[in-house]
């Protein structure tokens, strides 16, 4: 039987968040294997003369870091100042207890900037969203569940809102082992165009997503700083 979400390792993981710092990527991967439990730096590789040359970034100097949050695998890499975080990708942390929320907001808080302040929410006794001090968006939720702890989140905004449905239809159809485990959609006299995703969250190849659509004016969109990284397979001679 397959394995489910939550239980997936960093070395069973198909799909790894791949994060692009200016020069700030060994920082930030000893920041959050700081803050988080269960959680490794793993190796860390230096610009080689042709990486070097290929990228502008300094012989010798950090290139990748592979780290570990919650036994989930991450890779973070020093490009150069070509692209920024924004909140359309956040990671969405399932906390199980208010020593743990509280920790966590205020680490991740500290030098960055809360979009959403702790507090009580319609959805949820206890919530924030917050950019930290290198800009990677974070949501963090109360919640006592077996799920997959860091969830990475969609946000479908500008021309691309309304396209949540019909990405994770894409995505599902790409992937083994892969469904949409839950979809609400907004109705008719809501905020937001009725029929567009309000949330929903989808697994590939075992590894839990989330995502949904928003219609507001919001000054950021997807970009390559956050990327999602799948090993190719090789075919069978």
């Amino acid at each position: 039987m397959p394995k489910k979400s939550e239980h997936l390792t960093a070395g069973e993981q198909k799909i790894t968040p791949f994060l692009w710092f200016d020069n700030q990527a060994e920082e930030a991967a000893k920041f959050y294997t700081s803050i988080f439990k269960n959680s490794k730096i793993g190796t860390i590789a230096p610009y080689g003369e042709a990486g070097a040359q290929a990228s502008g970034m300094p012989k010798g100097t950090v290139m990748t870091v592979t780290f570990e949050l919650e036994g989930q695998g991450f890779i973070a890499l020093n490009g150069g100042p070509v692209f920024k975080f924004t909140s359309a990708v956040s990671f969405f942390v399932s906390c199980n207890t208010e020593e743990e929320i509280d920790r966590l907001y205020k680490k991740l808080s500290e030098g960055g900037m809360v979009l959403m302040e702790l507090d009580e929410y319609p959805f949820s006794k206890k919530f924030c969203w917050i950019n930290d001090r290198f800009g990677v968006s974070w949501q963090l939720n109360l919640a006592n569940s077996t799920q997959q702890k860091i969830t990475p989140f969609l946000m479908f905004v500008r021309e691309r809102n309304g396209k949540a449905e019909e990405a994770m239809n894409f995505y599902v159809s790409l992937f083994e082992n892969s469904r949409i485990v839950k979809i609400e959609r907004y109705g008719a006299g809501e905020e937001e165009p009725e029929g567009t995703v309000k949330h929903a969250t989808f697994s590939l190849d075992g590894q839990d997503f989330m995502a949904l659509d928003s219609n507001r004016e919001h000054p950021f969109t997807f970009t390559p700083a956050i990327s999602l990284l799948v090993p190719a397979r090789r075919s069978k001679k």
